[in-house]
């Protein structure tokens, strides 16, 4: 796990222009074949919690999860990671909005389109449809959000809204937050509850 964290740390350097030697080595040492890239953070964690609920140990698979820092770095991370970069096989979720950005950056790095799971708005969006609603907010009253979900129920702008809108916006309005519930959703999944992205994603590693 050291050396995956320093591999992502070492490519994350690299693509703000340092030096690529250090995840060139990195790459040859864990025996990387495959790199996940994804938006965030929060999109990481879900993957790392599927991958657990699994029992794969992705890094032993030589499977890296990267976090981009945004889609519009896509074309940057495809160049790097991909042809004609380190050669590795491209795999990762985008969301629907922006998948311009994803074809575009794509087509620059000449790295093949597939491998790459489109969802609807967010993965958030996916698995609060997954889970219901009513499931997240039973999640999100038993973890340390009550107060704060309950101030902003009470917010006026927010009043009206679908309950599925009221808890994407919720997760994203707080720092970390995101982060911890692609992990608690991920974890609360039944059988066959998997995002469909998501799901495909797992199933072409």
């Amino acid at each position: 796990m050291t050396d995956m964290r320093a591999f992502r740390e070492a490519v994350t350097h690299w693509a703000a222009g340092g030096p690529g030697a250090p995840a060139s080595d990195l790459a040859v040492r864990l025996g990387l074949r495959t790199a996940v890239l994804l938006e965030g953070p929060s999109d990481l964690a879900a993957v790392e919690a599927l991958a657990a609920r699994h029992g794969r140990d992705l890094a032993a698979e030589g499977v890296c999860v990267v976090s981009m820092g945004g889609a519009m770095s896509i074309g940057r991370y495809a160049g790097l990671l991909g042809p004609p970069g380190l050669g590795l096989n491209l795999r990762g979720l985008c969301d629907e909005g922006e998948r311009g950005f994803y074809d575009r950056g794509l087509q620059r790095a000449r790295a093949p389109h597939r491998g790459f799971f489109v969802c609807v708005a967010d993965l958030e969006d996916e698995l609060i449809r997954a889970l219901g609603p009513a499931r997240v907010e039973e999640i999100v009253r038993a973890d340390e959000d009550l107060r704060a979900w309950e101030t902003f129920l009470h917010q006026p702008a927010h009043h009206g809204r679908p309950r599925q809108q009221q808890l994407r916006r919720f997760l994203g309005t707080k720092k970390g937050r995101k982060i911890r519930y692609g992990r608690l959703l991920v974890e609360a999944l039944g059988p066959g509850q998997v995002p469909a992205p998501l799901d495909g994603l797992f199933t072409s590693l």
